[in-house]
């Protein structure tokens, strides 16, 4: 019996499956969206939501430039700890750079929620439930009809 066993381990060990997850948030915050078995979607968002996390909790670049002294280096020094934190999650630079620029300035007013699992349909070969897991925008909410009063 698994009670009490949080997590799933699709058949690998946990270097290969901690390795894949790695690749997969690292394509999904450089392409914005992916697709992959719903199982492993529905795993990744937590991996992929905490790295952005850190990316919105860290000081800006210009938050530190704005500083001086001890405080500066304080600041500097929390701003390298989260992009070494999220360097152990993603695997490319010009991610980094994203998730402590872009994504840090998209999400500051976001609580959470970062990502979205959309189900795509069984895979031709195997019949495995697939689903795209992306990245979510403010402006979704008006390309999908929503207004701000709802």
């Amino acid at each position: 019996m698994r009670h009490r066993k949080a997590g799933r381990k699709f058949g690998r060990n946990s270097a290969s499956r901690k390795a894949m997850f790695r690749n997969m948030v690292t394509s999904l915050l450089r392409h914005e969206q992916i697709r992959t078995t719903e199982a492993k979607a529905k795993e990744l968002r937590g991996y992929a939501e905490k790295v952005i996390s850190l990316g919105k909790r860290a000081p800006s670049a210009a938050d530190v430039e704005s500083l001086s002294g001890e405080e500066r280096q304080a600041a500097q020094a929390a701003r390298v700890h989260a992009i070494r934190r999220a360097r152990l999650w993603v695997n490319d630079g010009e991610v980094i750079d994203r998730i402590f620029g872009e994504y840090a300035e998209r999400y500051a007013d976001r609580p959470g929620g970062y990502t979205r699992v959309i189900k795509a349909g069984p895979r031709p070969g195997d019949n495995a439930d697939m689903a795209f897991v992306q990245l979510v925008r403010d402006d979704d909410a008006v390309e999908h009809g929503a207004t701000a009063e709802e």
